[in-house]
């Protein structure tokens, strides 16, 4: 098979079991809480990675260690913890949506923390489409669909410490391996959480993972959506390049509403596709896929 095809598959499977793990992490919050969930698939997670390349440098460097503990943080800890407490609140359907508007918030960070990217016209408009797609969503969990709206909250809470995230891998090395990179940030955000879940009291129980379901939901986030994705995802960027990767995230919102619909019998309601399709409008015109300056700049075609 041409090596093109292969990177397209690697990137839609990524981006459909991406798409899958919030109606799977909300079905498995019936038995743990969002922090126990986090430590046992981070645990697995960084265990399997550990095995699959056992590299360790052992060279200490102070401002490097410190930008992977931020990494492990945010991307780590925080990130995941929020998303499993928004699920707890609301529906996966509007989790999915609502991180969708990641790249918009990932921009407006950018403008205040580099030279490269400031606010132009595009990413104000994308930033007032997403917002007001947030808000319809918000209205529609609250209103609609009696959803508690503090789940969509922390939705939107998550979505801003992704973005900080994302901000802060800029800044790591390109020498190291997409592998490394993923097991460190995974070490330290296990770290953060052991203090948490001593002070707590979080007992982990893992006599759940008895039961086949609870198993399956565990290493299916673990070892596939956290690890095995994230190697056929760095493999995707390398075969087609980064542009025709990335833009299989348009697709997560889809794929979220759909797997929620069948896995957990979640309602999709006409509000929440028009404000999901306004967050989507809103990361395309910010992503310059759309632009409004062409199109009201362009001449009107004339007839043949």
């Amino acid at each position: 098979m041409n090596n093109k095809y292969i990177g397209y598959i690697m990137a839609f499977t990524t981006i459909f079991v991406w798409g899958t793990t919030y109606a799977i992490t909300k079905n498995l919050l019936n038995y743990f809480s969002p922090l126990e969930a986090l430590f046992l698939r981070f645990l697995i997670a960084y265990l399997f990675l550990m095995v699959i390349k056992p590299t360790f440098n052992f060279k200490f460097n102070f401002q490097e260690e410190k930008l992977f503990l931020f990494l492990g943080l945010t991307g780590g800890m925080l990130y995941f913890l929020v998303e499993n407490l928004a699920l707890k609140y609301t529906s996966a359907s509007n989790v999915g949506l609502i991180v969708s508007s990641i790249p918009i918030f990932s921009s407006i960070i950018a403008h205040f923390t580099t030279e490269d990217e400031k606010f132009d016209t595009n990413l104000l408009l994308g930033f007032a489409l997403a917002i007001t797609g947030i808000f319809i969503i918000l209205y529609n969990g609250n209103k609609v669909l009696k959803l508690n709206p503090i789940g969509d909250i922390l939705a939107v809470v998550c979505s801003i410490i992704w973005a900080v995230y994302s901000n802060l891998l800029r800044k790591v090395d390109k020498s190291y391996s997409g592998i490394i990179l993923v097991r460190k940030t995974f070490f330290y955000g296990l770290i953060f959480m052991l203090p948490v879940l001593y002070f707590f009291k979080v007992k982990i129980h893992f006599e759940y993972l008895l039961n086949k379901d609870v198993s399956f939901s565990i290493f299916y986030l673990a070892l596939v959506a956290s690890s095995i994705c994230f190697i056929m995802w760095s493999k995707a960027i390398n075969i087609i390049g980064i542009i025709k990767t990335t833009n299989f995230i348009y697709l997560i919102p889809l794929v979220a509403m759909i797997s929620s619909m069948i896995i957990l019998d979640e309602k999709i309601t006409p509000l929440m596709v028009v404000g999901g399709l306004l967050i989507l409008g809103g990361v395309l015109i910010n992503d310059k896929k759309i632009s409004f300056q062409k199109i009201f700049r362009s001449k009107a075609p004339t007839t043949p």
